[in-house]
């Protein structure tokens, strides 16, 4: 499935079939109607990256003063103005408001903005690369080589580097498998596409097989564990640990960014970008290493969870098009909303309980992905 924006209407040739497109048979030309209309879709684009960042920002004001401890939000705010050196706003009137902000809701606020992020930005980045629509993340193998690394750690009880042994075991298998994928993908200089998927479904069977095998090894607590690390949580969430993601998510970002005209041109097809000076094996590998990077720091500490990096991008691209200048940032900021959206939920649905993150959004995530299904075949005609 191309990515490349559909035209507005029919475009029809003259009679003779030399002649400049035109829209609609009215004989206007194409090219003026795309310049006619390129200032109402940056209207739009513009209107979106605004409308969720203050949709972001107003979440995350109900996201830090919701749960057992409700802080109202005037006085979240006069926290924050407070504790940056403005002397605006209300602090918490209860004795322990400042410290429930900031050593709990806070850190665990933050660790949801870089994971939804992260997780939005590599989804679109995946999309392009891959030229579908339906691809994520996971087709490369990073949440399953993860998970493989940290049921290890689980089961057989390593504590070498304390607290921090299952996150940094997870990172690092996650980066392991998906160079495995990429490795095996690549033949004679060049990595096609339809072998990387296949590739990423082997690895990501094995790396199936092997949780099985962890956990039939595992005593009662340690499956216990497994099944909640797998359904992804921002439970426990603290400051280190936000320090040590958001460095490699901003990178991540930031180079997903650079790579956005690049990601424009790959869209036209393989060959025309190379004819436009794009290097597809360079760009397909960086690609893949910043969505290692980024996934990989998430998913080591809030496990895994799934559906943000398909739906958001999807939604977004049926919002604005394909262009990945407002795709990719659009993406970390619906990605950042949706994680945000879906802790607030997670805390307060249930009375003293803490939901898995990676539960509710399957739960939103699943029937899109049918309903996505359902739309690509129709839309071709079929699969065959």
């Amino acid at each position: 499935m191309s990515l490349a924006a559909a035209p507005p209407r029919s475009i029809e040739r003259n009679t003779n079939g030399t002649g400049p497109a035109s829209v609609g048979g009215t004989g206007v030309p194409d090219a003026a109607v795309a310049i006619a209309l390129a200032p109402a879709r940056s209207r739009r684009r513009a209107l979106l990256l605004v409308g969720l960042g203050v949709a972001l920002l107003v979440a995350a004001v109900i996201s830090a003063g919701v749960g057992q401890f409700h802080v109202p939000a005037d006085e979240v705010v006069g926290s924050i103005l407070r504790r940056v050196g403005l002397p605006f706003g209300n602090r918490p009137s209860h004795a322990n408001g400042e410290a429930v902000l900031w050593n709990i809701r806070f850190p665990r606020l933050w660790m949801g903005l870089l994971v939804g992020a992260a997780l939005g930005a590599s989804g679109a980045l995946m999309q392009g690369i891959f030229g579908n629509p339906l691809a994520e993340p996971a087709v490369i193998g990073v949440s399953a080589g993860a998970g493989v690394g940290a049921c290890a750690v689980i089961v057989f009880g390593w504590t070498f580097l304390g607290m921090s042994t299952v996150p940094a075991i997870a990172f690092a298998t996650a980066l392991i498998t998906t160079g495995i994928v990429y490795g095996l993908a690549r033949h004679q200089g060049r990595t096609e596409v339809v072998t990387l998927v296949l590739m990423g479904i082997a690895v990501n069977a094995t790396s199936g097989a092997l949780i099985a095998y962890l956990v039939f090894l595992g005593d009662t607590a340690a499956r216990e564990q497994i099944v909640f690390w797998q359904l992804g949580s921002l439970n426990g969430s603290r400051w280190p640990q936000v320090y040590v993601v958001a460095p490699l998510v901003a990178v991540g970002l930031v180079g997903a960014l650079a790579q956005a005209r690049r990601l424009d041109l790959l869209a036209l097809g393989e060959r025309s970008a190379r004819h436009l000076g794009v290097n597809v094996e360079r760009l397909r590998l960086t690609s893949i290493v910043l969505v290692t990077l980024m996934v990989a720091a998430g998913v080591a500490f809030a496990g895994i969870i799934a559906f943000v990096g398909l739906v958001v991008p999807h939604l977004v691209r049926m919002a604005v098009g394909p262009s990945h200048r407002t795709l990719l940032p659009a993406s970390a900021l619906g990605g950042a909303l949706l994680i945000t959206v879906a802790d607030v939920v997670a805390r307060t649905a249930v009375d003293y309980a803490d939901l898995p993150i990676g539960m509710l959004t399957a739960l939103v995530g699943g029937p899109f992905f049918f309903w996505l299904l359902l739309r690509t075949r129709a839309r071709a005609g079929g699969w065959g």
